[in-house]
C-alpha cells in the first residue's frame, strides 16, 4: 500500500515486524474519544497466539509492508490491505472506516504476524500500574472495587520494619482496609490476604485491555486468561 507507506500517520515500524510496545500513558481502550487510527488492535503471532496490542495505524503499517494480514473475525480469513479494503466497502453502511486517498478500512480489530512466532519480552515491570492490573483493582484484604483513587498500595510487612517494595510485599487496598491495618502485618492487625501474592506471570499483565475492547478478541483472549488466578 503505497499511500500508507508514504503516510506520516503511521509512524516507524519494527524492522523484524514485531509490534511497537504502546507509548506510556492513556491506553486507546480506556479512552473511546480517540480516533481510529489510535484505537487497539489485538496482534497474534504467527501461531495465532495473542501477544500485544497496539495502535491501529502501526497495524496498517505492519499489514502494509507484508509483516502482518488482517483476521477477519467472522470466518477467521486473513487479508491484505486490497482485499480488506473490499470487504470494508461491502461493510461502509454500517461500520466507521479507517479512510486514505485509495482505502477505506473497517477497524483492524486483529492481525496475525507473518514471519514472527516469539511471544515478546516475557519481562514484567514491577510498577504501579502492573500491580492494579496484578489484583484486578481489587483490595486484597476484603475484596472491595472501589476505583483505582481510593485503592492504595499496601506492604504486607511494612517498610518502617523492613517491609520491602516488591510482588511479594505489596498488594493493593481500599482505605478503609488500609488504615485498618496500619503500621501491623495482616496477622496482627487479624486480616487474611485474599491471594498470596507473587509475580505475576509475563501474560497477565501485558498490555490488554481489563476487558477485551470488541467482542471479536474473546475468541483469541479465552475466558480462563481473563479469569485465571494471578498464582504462579
Amino acid at each position: 500500500m503505497d499511500a500508507a507507506r508514504r503516510s506520516p500517520e503511521l509512524g516507524s515500524i519494527d524492522t523484524e515486524g514485531k509490534p511497537a510496545p504502546l507509548p506510556s500513558g492513556e491506553s486507546p481502550a480506556e479512552n473511546p474519544a480517540l480516533p481510529l487510527l489510535e484505537a487497539p488492535t489485538l496482534v497474534l503471532n504467527r501461531s495465532w497466539i495473542p501477544i500485544h496490542t497496539l495502535p491501529a495505524r502501526l497495524a496498517i503499517g505492519l499489514v502494509a509492508r507484508g509483516s502482518a494480514r488482517i483476521i477477519d473475525p467472522r470466518n477467521y480469513e486473513a487479508h491484505d490491505l486490497d482485499s480488506w479494503d473490499a470487504i470494508s466497502r461491502a461493510r461502509e453502511s454500517w461500520v466507521e472506516c479507517i479512510r486514505s486517498e485509495r482505502l477505506s478500512l473497517a477497524p483492524l480489530e486483529v492481525i496475525v504476524l507473518t514471519g514472527y512466532s516469539g511471544v515478546g519480552d516475557q519481562t514484567v515491570t514491577f510498577s504501579r500500574l502492573n500491580l492494579y492490573r496484578r489484583d484486578r483493582y481489587t483490595c486484597q484484604y476484603c475484596g472491595a472495587r472501589p476505583g483505582s483513587k481510593d485503592l492504595t498500595v499496601d506492604h504486607i510487612l511494612p517498610r518502617s520494619r523492613g517491609g520491602a517494595l516488591s510482588w511479594e510485599n505489596c498488594v493493593l487496598a481500599c482505605v478503609s482496609c488500609n488504615k485498618r491495618k496500619g503500621s501491623r502485618t495482616p496477622a496482627e492487625a487479624r486480616m487474611t490476604l485474599l491471594c498470596e501474592p507473587s509475580t505475576p506471570h509475563w501474560r497477565t499483565v501485558r498490555r490488554f485491555p481489563a476487558r477485551p475492547t470488541y467482542k471479536s478478541w474473546e475468541k483469541f483472549l479465552s475466558k480462563a486468561y481473563w479469569e485465571a488466578e494471578l498464582s504462579e
